[in-house]
């Protein structure tokens, strides 16, 4: 109910009038079923901006902190990230990542919308990053195709480093699905997972535009503030 209340009649139509939002291949989002939804991450207003144009419920996985805040500030953003369909995942222990695919996977398993930025960060400058091989491996172990979303313009409405938000033109594209099922039966390999992911990046490097680096976003964020 929060989703949809956030979705069409508060935070909604704010985002479409700051926006005006088009979108392009809706038709390749299968009415019903498990799915995997993964996408460039340039701007904060990414996420919001598919939840806004994708019919169906997206669910992300999102750092425990968002959900954890104190005072009238963390109640206000603990309903604002559980509006937007994001779930809290407990990203400070060793076994961190395989209890965010875990929570994927259960996505996936009763029929959800997952949304998944392969970059595990935010671009630093704009250009796209060595996807992290997470997304495939869900993708392998529940036999969802993968399909490649590209929000261009959020990071014009929503400056990177800034907190205001401005007018600007967003487009979404949705490309077409990525069956991933000829790498099943060799899921077990780390070689034919990275390979996988690099497909993936290749078409989100394709439908972005982006200039392409082969190294870890996350990496080069540490590299900066270091």
């Amino acid at each position: 109910m929060l989703y949809r209340v956030f979705k069409y009649l508060l935070i909604g139509p704010v985002l479409w009038l700051l926006g005006r939002p088009s979108v392009e291949g809706a038709e390749h989002i299968p009415r019903s079923g498990p799915v995997i939804l993964a996408g460039n991450h340039r701007a904060v207003a990414d996420s919001f901006y598919l939840v806004l144009a994708v019919r169906r419920r997206i669910t992300f996985v999102a750092k425990s902190e968002y959900f954890t805040g104190t005072g009238i500030k963390g109640t206000l953003q603990r309903w604002f990230f559980r509006g937007s369909g994001q779930v809290p995942i407990d990203r400070s222990g060793a076994d961190a990542s395989r209890a965010a695919l875990d929570t994927a996977v259960g996505i996936l398993e009763r029929g959800g919308v997952w949304g998944i930025y392969p970059e595990g960060t935010r671009s630093p400058d704009g250009r796209l990053y060595k996807g992290k091989t997470g997304v495939v491996r869900v993708a392998l172990e529940c036999g969802v195709p993968v399909i490649p979303v590209v929000v261009h313009g959020g990071d014009a409405v929503n400056p990177p480093g800034t907190r205001m938000w401005r007018y600007a033109k967003v487009r979404v594209t949705i490309g077409e699905p990525i069956d991933f099922s000829r790498f099943r039966e060799l899921r077990g390999h780390p070689i034919v997972v990275r390979a996988a992911t690099d497909e993936l990046m290749a078409a989100l490097q394709r439908q972005s535009g982006q200039e392409y680096v082969d190294v870890y976003g996350a990496q080069v964020k540490g590299i900066a503030q270091g």
